[in-house]
């Protein structure tokens, strides 16, 4: 498995270093996982540049294969983020959330199209914890232009600890009737997090979901997806 949400002390309101969170990973038997911290828009986050400043860091930590990205946040209703398009392309994995304290949330339609501007983006891949109850969405038809766009809905474990599992379920329920493919992440803020996301898979085999729309369930179908990733940038 890939976990692909994962913060260090580098966020601001995580717990764990980048080594400590590797070593917690191999410990897991994880095969590797992505680096997302916040972007500059969260208080106490790092840099704008700080993406870009993973490139010095090696492919691997701890025996873990670490793939370098961000998790931008939205900044407006028209689906805008905090990270430059130059950053997000050389990023190897984004995550884009909506995050209250970032912007003020609209209702569930302002936000619905906000969060489908954004999946536009060819630097995007992922969007994080659409469960949220404090921005609410049309589940249905975010996930259907995700699809749409051969984009990835995340299915976040740290949500059934902090949020609802039910809706973490309804999400996963309509990604499956749609066909739509998803990751299944931690949102790790502290290093046994890391990897741990049994409750999430639980959910998953419960409603039946297909393993083959699951990117992250090993490194080759992860990195299979991010070969469509370099190929849509490419264009």
């Amino acid at each position: 498995m890939v976990d692909t949400h994962t913060h260090t002390v580098l966020s601001g309101h995580a717990w764990s270093t980048l080594r400590e969170n590797a070593v917690a990973a191999a410990a897991r038997g994880l095969a590797a996982m992505c680096l997302t911290e916040h972007g500059h828009a969260l208080p106490g986050a790092g840099p704008w540049f700080l993406a870009g400043a993973q490139r010095m860091l090696p492919e691997r930590i701890a025996g873990v294969r670490v793939y370098y990205g961000i998790e931008a946040n939205l900044v407006d209703l028209d689906g805008a983020v905090d990270i430059e398009d130059r950053i997000l392309r050389i990023c190897e994995w984004v995550v884009a959330s909506m995050h209250d304290i970032c912007m003020e949330p609209g209702d569930e339609a302002a936000n619905t199209r906000a969060f489908q501007n954004t999946l536009a983006h060819p630097g995007i891949d992922m969007l994080g914890h659409i469960d949220d109850r404090r921005t609410p969405c049309d589940f249905r038809a975010v996930a259907a232009e995700a699809g749409r766009l051969g984009k990835i809905i995340e299915i976040n474990n740290n949500s059934i600890r902090a949020r609802k599992a039910d809706q973490v379920r309804a999400v996963a329920e309509v990604c499956g009737d749609l066909g739509v493919r998803v990751a299944v992440s931690s949102d790790a803020h502290f290093d046994d997090m890391i990897g741990a996301v049994d409750p999430a898979l639980a959910i998953l085999r419960e409603i039946g979901f297909p393993d083959e729309l699951v990117i992250n369930r090993s490194l080759e179908s992860f990195e299979s997806y991010l070969a469509e990733r370099r190929n849509r940038l490419e264009q």
